[in-house]
């Protein structure tokens, strides 16, 4: 009887206190699968996606802050605390997270973008604890010591050289973005600018860390084939004791209007010219239209979708004016982007002429209705396209996390498809009236200079450095 006695009174006082840190949940069912979310007392979110085709889970944690966050001359500051959440906390070695989680037969890796930062383990389901356990150790106790501060840092130099420093196109892509954008903070690299980088300080991180690293500042993403209340005793268990902080209240920003096309010219080593342009255009959080952001994903769609896209069939393969080609415009991110094209011209063909061709297709898209056909096929793409990546429990669990950190509803996902579905040949040529316009349009052209050039201009800049 005592045993029953303290058995009871032991799941009790495990309810009472899973109550005490969740202080509200919710369910869906996204894609096929129940997602339930909740939200601990400190503030924290936790979604669960359930999958049961393999006993495996992929665990992402999303900070709610990436390169969009920083403030100039410490660019890049971001990314390098990336790099040194692997250096050790107060219990655990530089380096011992990622023995520990290989030990236990798990895959982990982080990434930064601009508006968020995420660190993800793949486990087999009865190893999730341990991933939860370390997660919500470094979320709080880093120590961020500054002989491993010092090495990271050369490595994230290294990692810029060879990125983007040696790279020609994108040298480039960074010098488009740095001239395009007046007020948005998209201007900056998410690696930083070397200059920042070279004058960064183990102080600068220890502050960046305290600021955005907490607990009302995260959100827990688990999908795999797991319970959703087995994921909110675990997260209640390692998260739920963390303390919340005051995370700062970021002013809202918008890009002013652009009076007239921006060009910029890039000199640098390399084998063959390389032309970018983009047309600043709002995502599903900026727009003025709910379906204005999904008649630019199939614009996109129709422009460079495959082998039959209007780029590849007539641009590379009919006028062969371009080796490569091609559309690119996200509707999700924290600030207005852009729908942006790019291509390398064929041998005997300049920028000019690729740059007119892009320009014919989009005064085309102005003019015309794209046919019901062609409509029709491009969404059958696109539906595709998203089918292939809800096959995986990583990209699930990526859709979720990135909807949820850049402050939009994880439930878009749902919706997606239908939205797709709905936009019309009207709404495409409609968008490309209203927002492929000169006034919205940067353009990049690299000029190709003597490959031999390049050893100079290493040598110029004191060579390479790193592990």
């Amino acid at each position: 009887m005592r045993f029953i006695y303290l058995f009871i009174l032991f799941l009790v006082s495990n309810l009472a206190a899973a109550a005490e840190t969740a202080t509200s949940s919710s369910e869906s069912v996204a894609n096929g699968g129940a997602v339930t979310e909740y939200l601990l007392k400190n503030g924290m979110k936790v979604i669960v996606k359930e999958d049961h085709r393999a006993p495996i889970a992929v665990s992402q944690v999303w900070y709610k802050v990436g390169a969009s966050y920083e403030p100039d001359g410490i660019t890049g500051i971001s990314h390098v605390l990336e790099h040194m959440m692997f250096k050790g906390t107060h219990s655990l070695a530089p380096g011992e997270f990622s023995r520990i989680i290989a030990a236990n037969g798990g895959r982990e890796n982080a990434f930064t973008g601009r508006d968020y930062t995420a660190y993800f383990q793949t486990m087999s389901v009865d190893r999730l604890e341990i991933s939860f356990k370390l997660e919500a150790d470094r979320m709080r106790n880093l120590t961020l010591p500054a002989d491993e501060f010092k090495k990271e840092l050369e490595v994230v130099k290294e990692e810029r050289r060879l990125r983007t420093e040696d790279k020609p196109n994108s040298l480039t892509r960074e010098q488009f973005y740095a001239v395009s954008y007046r007020s948005l903070p998209y201007a900056n690299p998410v690696i930083g600018w070397m200059n920042d980088l070279n004058n960064m300080q183990v102080e600068d991180l220890q502050k960046w860390y305290r600021l955005w690293y907490a607990p009302n500042n995260a959100t827990l993403v688990v999908v795999g084939d797991v319970k959703p209340e087995w994921v909110l005793e675990m997260a209640t268990k390692y998260f739920g004791p963390l303390k919340a902080e005051q995370i700062p209240k970021l002013k809202p920003l918008r890009e002013p209007p652009q009076r007239g096309v921006i060009r910029t010219n890039v000199r640098a080593p390399a084998r063959q010219p390389y032309l970018l342009m983009g047309y600043k255009t709002p995502v599903i959080s900026t727009a003025d239209h709910e379906w204005e952001p999904y008649a630019l994903e199939m614009l996109s769609a129709i422009l460079d979708g495959g082998s039959s896209s209007r780029i590849s069939k007539k641009l590379i393969r009919g006028q062969e004016i371009a080796v490569s080609a091609g559309a690119y415009y996200s509707a999700f991110s924290k600030y207005s982007g852009m729908l942006g094209l790019s291509g390398i011209p064929a041998k005997g063909k300049s920028v000019p002429e690729l740059e007119q061709a892009l320009r014919a297709e989009i005064e085309l898209l102005k003019k015309e209705l794209v046919s019901e056909e062609e409509l029709q096929r491009v969404q059958a793409q696109v539906v595709a396209s998203q089918v292939y990546e809800l096959d995986s429990v990583f990209y699930q669990a990526m859709q979720i996390g990135t909807l949820e950190t850049i402050g939009l509803d994880w439930r878009l996902i749902d919706q997606y498809v239908e939205h797709m579905r709905s936009v019309t040949a009207e709404q495409v040529r409609e968008v490309a009236r209203k927002f492929l316009l000169d006034d919205r349009l940067t353009v990049a052209v690299l000029e190709p200079l003597p490959l031999e050039n390049k050893q100079q201009v290493r040598a110029v800049s004191g060579g390479r450095h790193g592990r």
